[in-house]
């Protein structure tokens, strides 16, 4: 299966009664800041706070009756698993979420709000995945992969094509990367529909495993470092999604914890937003100047919102010391 600007298509007729179309804003302060036209995709005010609900409904949409009746099975600390939730819940089917031990109270309380059962499991993501996988296996449940899915990157790519609808004059459009689920849809829909816009993905320099990876020519794994970042400190990405990245991502940047820190503040302070720091992570590319970007369009994507009260309050404190 190749992804493609029709798969994307199709996926907006899919979520569309269920996914909210979150608002493009324009930022006057970060204009000025960069010397671009700065707007802010905010898919922070996307149900369950962050995107990742477009690519687990398109997934869940696409799912054979036969395999609606075997369930769905996912592995998260957030994110995703609330997006699998509350898509599967939406269908009527079971959803299973394998999450840390480690992963935060309310992240595993919202899952469970959302209709699925929770196996906590494990302290890091890896150890999730493999047990995700075990209960996979014993019960034929579709497994729902955070992001190396077609389906998947299909329902991310939507993002894209909301954004040309609202700005058809854009010039580039900057996306975090973890996996690369989210940028490679948004890089395929963007690029068939606009061959001159410019994709720019963005790392934290504690992980930033796409870039490494596209230095050398191949996937490679980093150490697991986990960023302020944490919804895109991944180690390897998706083998399905690099190649879309090689083919139509046009540069990944990478920032640093200070630099995203400071983009959840200012985000906060001067734009009345909540973002994590992968959310975040675009206007700090954007803010340091990592990307040149001066006289053009730019839209940032904040990929979500779902960051604990006391990170955000501890960056507020350092920043008015």
């Amino acid at each position: 299966m190749e992804l493609n600007l029709q798969m994307v298509k199709d996926a907006q007729r899919n979520i569309k009664e269920v996914a909210r179309r979150t608002p493009l804003f324009y930022t006057s302060t970060f204009s000025k800041m960069s010397g671009a036209e700065v707007y802010l995709k905010c898919e922070n005010k996307q149900k369950t706070g962050a995107f990742k609900l477009r690519g687990a409904y398109n997934k869940i949409v696409n799912l054979t009756e036969e395999e609606k009746k075997k369930g769905v099975i996912a592995s998260s600390a957030g994110n995703h698993a609330q997006g699998v939730a509350f898509a599967a819940t939406a269908f009527g089917i079971k959803a299973t979420i394998v999450m840390p031990n480690t992963a935060p109270g309310a992240k595993v309380e919202a899952t469970k709000g959302y209709g699925a059962e929770v196996v906590q499991y494990g302290e890091v993501y890896d150890e999730c995945a493999k047990k995700a996988v075990e209960i996979q296996k014993e019960t034929g449940a579709t497994y729902v992969h955070p992001f190396n899915d077609e389906y998947v990157m299909a329902g991310q790519g939507t993002v894209a094509l909301e954004i040309l609808e609202d700005l058809p004059e854009t010039d580039v459009i900057v996306v975090p990367i973890g996996g690369g689920g989210l940028i490679s849809g948004i890089a395929v829909a963007a690029k068939e529909l606009k061959p001159e816009i410019e994709i720019i993905g963005v790392q934290p320099e504690k992980i930033a495993s796409t870039k490494a990876s596209l230095e050398k020519g191949e996937i490679v794994t980093l150490p697991g470092f986990k960023s302020i970042a944490d919804g895109i400190s991944v180690a390897t990405p998706g083998d399905h999604s690099f190649k879309y990245i090689q083919k139509y991502v046009d540069k990944v940047v990478v920032v640093s914890e200070e630099e995203i820190k400071n983009a959840m503040y200012l985000i906060a302070a001067r734009g009345k937003l909540i973002a994590e720091g992968a959310g975040a992570s675009t206007v700090a590319a954007i803010l340091s100047g990592k990307i040149n970007a001066k006289g053009k369009k730019v839209v940032a994507v904040i990929s979500g919102g779902n960051v604990d009260m006391t990170t955000i309050s501890k960056i507020v404190e350092e920043k008015n010391k």
